[in-house]
């Protein structure tokens, strides 16, 4: 039997983690790569419109999968693809990123190729490459066996990218050595633990949890990426503790659960009530390591004071002073499960969905339109946000019962959603993906649209179109005209794209919004709606509160 070239089993040893789709934009020098997808059964290669479009579309797709693999060439096509990359090791997905570079004969020739800088260096993009990951492997047919099985490992137990390098001529050669037949993402063991620590970090949990009189637990989006969620759930109702989340993980808890009692961040939590359960806590147990950028504490008002958290992280828990390592977050969960008795004081605050504002005749605003796309949600839909002013709304939106939520407010940049919703919608199941952006962010990467007709995937996109970058004018204290938009008829480009059967409107009044989600709910394809919401919602913040997250100025002396 011949075996299969280094590209060729590359992808397939990729594809037996569960993946079914390689997400990317052909070019030489990674041929044997884009050829070789097209040979693995089960994997389908997905054309992006560009390498940032694939890498933000490979983060979608590896926040259902758990994983995703996305192909650029050499040079051009991996810097393209660098800051969505970043954004997954921001986030903590483990995403493939395999490269095709020059072959071997022209590197030991000194010729000088395209896609470099006229010289004969032709690993100087290999620096930056990896450092969009947290491991990196230049393959071959007499290493690729080993090192492919490192570089899953690693990419695994850390839950970030990889860097694997093809060139163009190995990657057309047979592998060298006996092939590997992997497992599903789902059965496999990504961490292990050290009996003694694991024992003395969750005898140290559940004796704080015992002796805490206001305890609540924060859980974040780490649990996820680990495939833990319904450990972490399991525990949060076993103990009845009362849980709340931060920005950036809004949507990895079901919010019909007795226990949510909101969205905690300092002085821009969803309710006081729930600001203050979090703020006078005397016990927090943090599942899945809170990050405390300012985004995600209000301006840093939502401090945690050290002395009274818990943090349990992946492969670490930290209390107080004490640190417990080499303790996986599945094996915590899994035990504090078992053993952590039952609390009966409730949190007593009322979770209840937005009041529905605004007569048929009224002009579309963010008040009318969030509570109204709330009501639309169905068990098993997914709501990928777009950072940006829409964040702000819809972080204090309570998602229905078996909904979640997608959405990158730690790395923050605008555009990810559009080509995320593509990868989001190609991995799930089951249930309807739907998005929403700004018209700013929108722009940015709009021409994956098409891409979305190509391929017949059923998103439900909304386009708020205030003709500006919304959350620059609120943070750029006066407002300016480099935060105006070039205008755009949104509502034309899904039939200018060559997208079938998408439901695609304009809507300004409550009446006209009210219609289109009606007809939204018995259409059976795509749906793609502009939204009309008056600039003049984005007011710019007060100086002094633009100031707190900026530091801009310094008091006087005196």
């Amino acid at each position: 039997m011949t075996a299969p070239s280094v590209a060729q089993y590359t992808l397939s040893r990729l594809s037996q983690l569960g993946l079914d789709r390689i997400f990317g934009v052909p070019g030489d020098y990674a041929f044997s790569i884009d050829d070789a997808a097209e040979l693995v059964p089960g994997l389908s290669w997905v054309a992006c419109a560009n390498e940032l479009n694939a890498a933000y579309a490979a983060d979608g797709y590896a926040r259902i999968r758990g994983a995703a693999i996305l192909s650029t060439t050499y040079g051009v096509g991996e810097l393209s693809a660098i800051n969505g990359v970043m954004g997954s090791k921001a986030h903590r997905l483990p995403v493939f990123h395999l490269v095709g570079m020059p072959s071997e004969r022209i590197q030991k020739q000194g010729l000088i190729t395209h896609h470099n800088l006229g010289d004969a260096v032709y690993d100087r993009f290999q620096a930056l490459s990896v450092e969009a990951a947290c491991v990196s492997a230049v393959l071959t047919p007499d290493n690729c066996v080993d090192e492919l099985e490192r570089v899953i490992r690693e990419a695994l137990r850390q839950s970030k990218p990889a860097y694997l390098v093809i060139s163009e001529v190995n990657g057309g050669q047979p592998v060298l050595g006996t092939p590997v037949t992997g497992q599903p993402l789902t059965v496999i063991k990504r961490q292990h633990s050290v009996p003694e620590e694991l024992e003395a970090a969750v005898g140290t949990i559940l004796a704080r949890l015992d002796a805490a009189q206001r305890p609540v637990a924060v859980l974040t989006h780490l649990v996820s990426r680990y495939g833990v969620r319904e450990q972490a759930l399991e525990l949060i109702r076993k103990a009845n503790l009362p849980t709340a989340l931060t920005p950036n993980d809004k949507g990895t808890i079901d919010e019909a659960i007795p226990q949510y009692a909101g969205l905690y961040a300092g002085d821009w939590s969803s309710s006081n009530e729930v600001r203050d359960l979090v703020g006078h806590a005397d016990f927090v147990l943090d599942i899945g390591g809170i990050v405390t950028t300012e985004l995600n504490t209000g301006l840093w008002t939502g401090n945690y004071d050290p002395a009274k958290v818990v943090s349990i992280q992946d492969n670490f828990v930290r209390a107080g002073g004490k640190v417990f390592v080499n303790v996986a977050i599945d094996d915590v969960l899994n035990a504090l499960c078992e053993r952590v008795t039952t609390r009966c004081n409730d949190h007593g605050l009322k979770m209840e969905a937005m009041p529905l504002v605004g007569g048929p005749g009224d002009a579309t605003s963010s008040a009318s339109f969030y509570p109204r796309l709330q009501r639309r949600l169905r068990s098993g839909d997914t709501l990928v946000i777009e950072t940006g002013t829409c964040m702000t709304h819809l972080n204090k939106v309570l998602l229905p019962a078996g909904v979640s939520a997608e959405g990158q407010g730690l790395w923050g940049s605008i555009g990810w959603a559009t080509p995320a919703c593509l990868g989001v919608v190609m991995a799930k199941a089951e249930g309807h993906t739907w998005m929403v952006t700004g018209d700013g962010s929108h722009q940015l990467t709009l021409n994956e649209l098409a891409v979305m007709g190509r391929y017949g995937v059923k998103p439900r996109i909304f386009v708020l179109n205030n003709g500006l970058y919304g959350i620059e004018d609120v943070i750029s204290e006066r407002g300016h005209g480099y935060d105006d938009l070039a205008p755009v008829n949104y509502h034309l480009l899904p039939e200018a794209f060559g997208c079938k059967n998408w439901l695609s409107a304009r809507v300004s009044t409550v009446a006209e919004l009210d219609a289109v989600l009606d007809q939204i709910d018995t259409h059976d394809g795509a749906a793609y709606i502009e939204v009309m919401i008056p600039n003049e919602e984005s007011q710019p913040l007060p100086e002094s509160t633009i100031d707190s997250g900026y530091k801009l100025n310094t008091p006087p002396v005196g």
